[in-house]
């Protein structure tokens, strides 16, 4: 669903195409040449994408040394000869322009015969850089989710093996983790798509380490099935979980969306808008969708707030003209967009990505 990374060395035509809408630099560590975002015309605006060619289901911590921000996305091939990257890794000082500082693993988890890393989760906790990450291929009977650390958040991460699959937790499509940490509490969210009688998004304590479960009984039940990318953010007093629906990878053709449910307890339930459960398929109040220009909007970040107390998001996407790279992956592109709340739900530009130049979010340097 969502992918070792050799240097990066392009044939000449694939630079000048490249460069249409990608300014390149020269990444640091001597891995060659790699990606930056091109600097928008207006010194304090930003146009989405923030980044391209992938970066898909995003997630995002701020450096608590340096300030700065680092996102990571699922193992993916760009197209441009550099092979699979093992988790890219991004770093912004403003969420808006970015550059691929590496990849977060040297090599591929020991702990399944086969997979790809998919949908990484990082959080800093304890004074070490955590990376929670579901391993599956498509069609997978029995993916899982496991957790590497590093001193640093551009890594490399050591791998300490599965947590869970989907077997042991009895869960299917075990995949797209997500952590809350909240009273000293560490609880690991995960879910994905599944028919079955078992399927949903789940919840489950986690040891004071973060490196295992409590209790594989003590997982509790918190969406449908039809939902997965999971995120959990408080505000005054009440949970919000939003997940995505639909199809994430196919293309110009991808359908995917964002719905939001919200609970006065961690563990749920989460009611919509409507007052329906999040529990029961087809639930969720509408918070971003397709546009004439961008589809397969979803598996966004936990939610980001900037110097200014503005709520941001980054997400997936997919441009209608540009909807695959040449080796056949979706063209996974990252979004960038602001929350606002209104009446106690949140709202994401009526609902769609934004098209046109917006302000940058405001971080005190």
């Amino acid at each position: 669903m969502k992918k070792k990374s050799k240097k990066l060395i392009l044939p000449f035509l694939s630079v000048i195409s490249s460069c249409l809408y990608l300014a390149c630099a020269t990444s640091t560590g001597g891995q060659g040449q790699g990606y930056r975002q091109k600097e928008p015309e207006v010194k304090n605006q930003f146009t989405n994408p923030v980044f391209e060619p992938i970066l898909a289901d995003p997630t995002v911590l701020r450096d608590p040394i340096s300030g700065s921000f680092y996102a990571y996305g699922t193992q993916d091939d760009w197209g441009d000869g550099a092979g699979s990257r093992l988790v890219p890794v991004l770093k912004s000082h403003d969420l808006t322009t970015w550059e691929v500082v590496g990849e977060a693993f040297e090599s591929i988890p020991s702990w399944k015969k086969s997979g790809g890393i998919w949908a990484p989760e990082a959080v800093y906790l304890d004074g070490k850089y955590f990376l929670y990450y579901a391993y599956s291929t498509w069609g997978d009977a029995n993916p899982g989710v496991g957790v590497a650390t590093a001193d640093k958040p551009e890594g490399p991460f050591k791998d300490h093996g599965k947590i869970f699959d989907s077997k042991s937790i009895d869960v299917p499509n075990s995949i797209d983790p997500f952590l809350w940490e909240e009273n000293g509490e560490k609880f690991l969210f995960w879910g994905s798509f599944d028919n079955g009688p078992k399927q949903g998004t789940f919840g489950v304590p986690l040891q004071g380490d973060g490196l295992a479960i409590t209790d594989a009984n003590s997982k509790f039940k918190i969406a449908a099935g039809d939902l997965e990318a999971v995120i959990i953010h408080k505000r005054d007093g009440y949970y919000y979980f939003i997940g995505s629906r639909g199809s994430c990878c196919e293309g110009v053709r991808s359908t995917y969306h964002m719905v939001v449910g919200r609970s006065k307890n961690l563990q749920g339930p989460y009611l919509d808008k409507e007052g329906r459960d999040l529990q029961e398929r087809g639930n969720g109040t509408l918070i971003l969708k397709a546009n004439d220009k961008f589809v397969g909007v979803g598996h966004g970040s936990r939610i980001v707030t900037d110097d200014a107390n503005q709520d941001w998001i980054l997400y997936h996407g997919i441009d209608v003209e540009k909807g695959k790279v040449s080796g056949g992956a979706s063209r996974r592109m990252l979004f960038l967009d602001k929350v606002d709340w209104v009446a106690g739900w949140p709202i994401i530009n009526d609902d769609m990505p934004s098209t046109n130049a917006q302000n940058k979010p405001y971080f005190k340097q």
